[in-house]
């Protein structure tokens, strides 16, 4: 009997001992936990470096090693606020070097519509001069030495979204762009110059974007052979992305409001493309 439990007792220690190995051969030990950096800096277009002063804001994580693919973040029609500067960190979280893009300039935002309409249209009638503020973000971001300039994408939310459509097809070298309740109004694609894979996240219920205009832009894609991929959100209104908006939506009696199933839904679409564009 004494020699039975010795065995059973062996038995265990064994079992024991194994379970532990299984658990210490999945630990990863070199995986650290993510260190943010995160910097304010100021750029310029070429040309006009005294009249007009753009501001940047850069995030990356320190402990990964090595360059890492970037990712653009165009802002709503406010301006570069702390929302889209959140975004910037949480991308980095993801493993890209981001950076927050300016396109109004010279501490220009806006706290209300009109303001904001102002600010924003005319990079609705000039899509030229948007791409000019765009491209002086791409050169500042390319310098990073933690920037893998051979994978960069762009995302933008609500005008932003607008943009960086836009600038896909006046045919920037990026590998995808996404577009959270952007409009769909944008630069027609010319099959020569399109060379971004594109994710729109639309939601089912904005009415700043209505079906005809979906259809129109669909079509558009369609008849240039791009490569892009359209979601609807249903229930989803404009700004859907935004925890702000519904507050906004009440305060100027706009139809605009937050949804958090849509706003988690195209965060993981957007992580799932770009798995996709990186490779």
């Amino acid at each position: 009997m004494k020699k039975y439990f010795l065995v059973i007792a062996a038995a265990t220690l064994v079992f024991f001992s194994s379970c532990n190995n299984q658990t210490e051969t999945k630990k990863e030990p070199d995986m650290k936990e993510p260190k943010l950096k995160a910097e304010s800096i100021t750029y310029s277009p070429d040309g006009i470096k005294d009249s007009l002063v753009l501001d940047g804001y850069i995030a990356w994580d320190e402990n990964r090693e090595g360059k890492r693919p970037v990712v653009l973040v165009v802002h709503e029609w406010w301006g570069l606020n702390d929302y889209i500067k959140r975004r910037v960190r949480e991308l980095a979280g993801l493993g890209y070097i981001a950076m927050a893009v300016d396109f109004y300039g010279n501490g220009k935002r806006a706290d209300n519509p009109t303001d904001a309409g102002k600010l924003s249209g005319p990079f609705y009638q000039d899509p030229l001069m948007a791409k000019q503020r765009f491209d002086a973000a791409l050169k500042t971001i390319k310098s990073y030495k933690e920037a893998d300039t051979s994978k960069i994408a762009a995302i933008g939310y609500c005008f932003g979204g607008t943009q960086v459509l836009n600038m896909a097809n006046l045919g920037e070298d990026l590998a995808g762009v996404v577009s959270f309740h952007g409009g769909l109004q944008v630069v027609k694609p010319d099959k020569s110059k399109l060379k971004a894979q594109v994710l729109v996240c639309h939601g089912g219920a904005d009415p700043f974007v209505p079906a005809d205009q979906v259809a129109q832009f669909r079509k558009q894609m369609d008849s240039v052979g791009a490569k892009y991929t359209f979601k609807v959100y249903d229930g989803a209104t404009h700004a859907f992305s935004n925890p702000d908006a519904t507050a906004n939506g009440k305060k100027f009696n706009l139809p605009i409001a937050y949804n958090a199933a849509a706003d988690s839904a195209s965060w993981n679409d957007m992580k799932t493309f770009f798995g996709t564009i990186f490779k």
